[in-house]
């Protein structure tokens, strides 16, 4: 019978809470204001964030993003962004660097930091990995567009975060290791990718980030959100999500949804295989 050293593990950690106007993550309808009714209540709503820590039989080490930054209102305060997001519920032991110690791990330990997106609730700790051997993957889509603007951001992108950073790329979708694969899932910015873990007991969890914000996004129908780079491409990669879990019968995790946070196993010692 195999034992759990023979598995890969998947550890989700949540790494502090942001509040936000619904409409960012939803635009949905049924809850804007209508001329019958222009002052229809506004909801102002958690928005978790995580990120994945995957332990391979092979001995390799992966993390799924980075989390957002403890220096957050100082970073994020030139975007005007900071307003509109602000991590306003977090205790000091669920910053990713205290994660990490949890974990017992310095950030060269890990050997792939993949990062769905470079968005700056998803990348603003990656610089934790400069010069740590480290192999730091991305979509090309993602990278050219992150880095071709001048000026300190574009949008929620912050070049600071992510530049001067080696970052590999994929261009197709890409199995990293047996039971680990990346697929390109663009729409909510030039190249969010999702990722698919095909554990031995669990079955496929599928981890879409901002490819798809909550269940409610996901539908049927598809609900798009107010930060969407491409609505045909974000509508096309639910579809291309939406076949692989027919396919699978994968676990979806959404990218910033606090109910279905408070149901799955988190933090440390509370993995999946």
């Amino acid at each position: 019978m195999a034992t759990d050293a023979d598995k890969i593990k998947v550890t989700i950690l949540p790494t502090g809470t942001m509040h936000a106007d619904l409409t960012w993550l939803l635009i949905d309808p049924q809850r804007m204001a209508t001329r019958g009714n222009p002052g229809k209540q506004r909801d102002w709503v958690p928005v978790p964030t995580h990120v994945v820590y995957i332990e391979h039989p092979d001995g390799t080490k992966l993390l799924w993003d980075a989390g957002v930054p403890r220096d957050w209102e100082q970073r994020w305060g030139p975007t005007g962004l900071d307003q509109f997001f602000p991590v306003d519920e977090v205790t000091d032991d669920t910053w990713l660097d205290s994660r990490l110690d949890q974990l017992n791990l310095e950030p060269g330990d890990i050997d792939y930091l993949l990062l769905s997106h470079l968005h700056m609730d998803h990348a603003a700790n990656a610089k934790l990995w400069q010069d740590t051997g480290t192999r730091i993957v991305v979509d090309e889509a993602e990278k050219q567009g992150a880095l071709g603007f001048d000026g300190y951001n574009k949008g929620a992108h912050i070049k600071s975060d992510y530049d001067g950073l080696e970052l590999d790329t994929i261009t197709e979708d890409t199995q990293l290791l047996p039971g680990v694969t990346l697929l390109r899932t663009p729409g909510h910015t030039w190249g969010t990718l999702s990722l698919q873990v095909d554990l031995a007991d669990s079955g496929t969890m599928l981890f879409t980030s901002d490819s798809l914000y909550l269940r409610e996004s996901y539908g049927p129908p598809p609900i798009a959100a107010g930060i969407v780079y491409d609505t045909v491409a974000w509508f096309a990669s639910v579809e291309k999500i939406r076949s692989v879990e027919e396919k699978t019968g994968a676990t979806i995790v959404f990218g910033h949804a606090a109910d279905q946070m408070a149901e799955l196993r988190t933090g440390p010692g509370n993995y999946y295989t």
